[in-house]
C-alpha cells in the first residue's frame, strides 16, 4: 500500500532515449547507480570538516573512550596522559579519518538515483533529458521508492560535523546528510534523490506510481512512439505531453495528447 509522506506529491525523472531507459521502463524500474560516475565531482564526496569540539564536548568524548569496554586499556592509559589541546587534535583527526572512511565505503558501495521538483528546466532537459531528445517520468511520491526521496540541499561551504553526534549518538543522519549536499552551483536541479545500499540495482515501482510521461521538444516521432507503445503495453492510463520551446519564457512548455498505434488508428478508420 502508498504511505504518505512530507514528500511533493509528484517527482520528475529525466531519461535520454537509450536502450538503459527503455528497459528500465519496460522493467518499471528506476535504477541506483554508483555515484562515482555523476557529474559533480563532489557529489556524495564531500570532505566535511570537523567542528571545533568545546570544553564539554572533549570532556564527554574521554568519558566515552575510558568507559567503552572496546577501548584496550593501553589506549585508555595514552589518553588520560593527553592535554585537553593534545586530546582535542587526537579526537578530531580519528572522526576527521572516520569520515572519509565512510566516504569511501558510500562511494564504492551504495547507489544513487536522482530526481528534481522540476519538469520544465531548459538545463536539465539538456544535460539529463537526452539534450531535449528524450523524456521525463512524473511519479507520485506516495509510492515506493519515490516515498523515500531526500531532499538535497545546497550549500556555498563545506559542511561541519559535530564530533560527538558523529562519535559517540552514532548520528546516521549527519552522515547521510553530506551524502544529499551539493554546491548551490547545482541548485538549478532542485533535487531529490533516493540511497540504495548497494549500487547498480534496480528497483521495481507499482505500476500506479507513474503518473504521465513528458517528451522533449526535439524527440523523434519513432523514438516517442517506441516509448508510447511500451506504455499502452502495461500503463494505459499515464499522462502523455508533448514539450515545446515556450514563446514567452526560457522553458519547457507541455500540451496533453492522446497517443493512437497505427494498427488501432487503421482498425477504427481513421486512416
Amino acid at each position: 500500500m502508498p504511505t504518505k509522506t512530507n514528500n511533493p506529491n509528484s517527482i520528475f525523472k529525466y531519461e535520454g532515449f537509450t536502450i538503459q531507459s527503455l528497459l528500465n521502463l519496460k522493467a518499471q524500474s528506476v535504477y541506483f547507480g554508483s555515484p562515482r560516475y555523476f557529474n559533480d565531482p563532489y557529489d556524495c564526496a564531500i570532505t566535511a570538516t570537523i567542528a571545533d569540539p568545546t570544553s564539554n564536548e572533549l570532556q564527554r568524548l574521554l568519558e566515552f573512550y575510558m568507559t567503552d569496554p572496546i577501548v584496550p586499556t593501553k589506549v585508555k592509559k595514552q589518553l588520560a596522559k593527553l592535554s585537553p589541546i593534545e586530546l582535542k587534535t587526537h579526537f578530531v583527526n580519528g572522526a576527521t579519518n572516520a569520515l572519509k572512511n565512510a566516504r569511501e565505503i558510500f562511494l564504492n558501495n551504495n547507489g544513487v538515483t536522482c530526481f528534481s521538483e522540476r519538469n520544465d528546466d531548459l538545463l536539465m532537459w539538456s544535460n539529463y533529458g537526452g539534450r531535449y531528445k528524450g523524456f521525463c517520468f512524473e511519479f507520485l511520491t506516495e509510492y515506493e521508492p519515490f516515498n523515500k526521496l531526500r531532499k538535497v540541499q545546497y550549500v556555498k561551504k563545506m559542511p561541519t560535523v559535530r564530533i560527538n553526534s558523529f562519535i559517540i549518538d552514532k548520528d546516521s543522519n549527519q552522515l547521510i546528510d553530506l551524502y544529499c549536499t551539493k554546491s548551490e552551483s547545482w541548485a538549478y536541479e532542485k533535487e531529490w534523490r533516493g540511497l540504495h545500499k548497494k549500487a547498480g540495482t534496480l528497483f521495481t515501482y507499482e505500476s500506479k506510481a507513474l503518473k504521465a510521461v513528458y517528451f522533449g521538444p526535439d524527440i523523434e516521432n519513432q523514438a516517442l512512439e517506441i516509448v508510447c507503445l511500451i506504455l499502452a503495453g502495461q500503463n494505459p492510463d499515464v499522462e502523455l505531453w508533448q514539450g515545446t520551446r515556450s514563446d514567452t519564457e526560457f522553458k519547457v512548455q507541455f500540451t496533453s495528447f492522446t497517443y493512437t498505434s497505427y494498427i488501432e488508428a487503421k482498425r477504427k478508420g481513421l486512416i
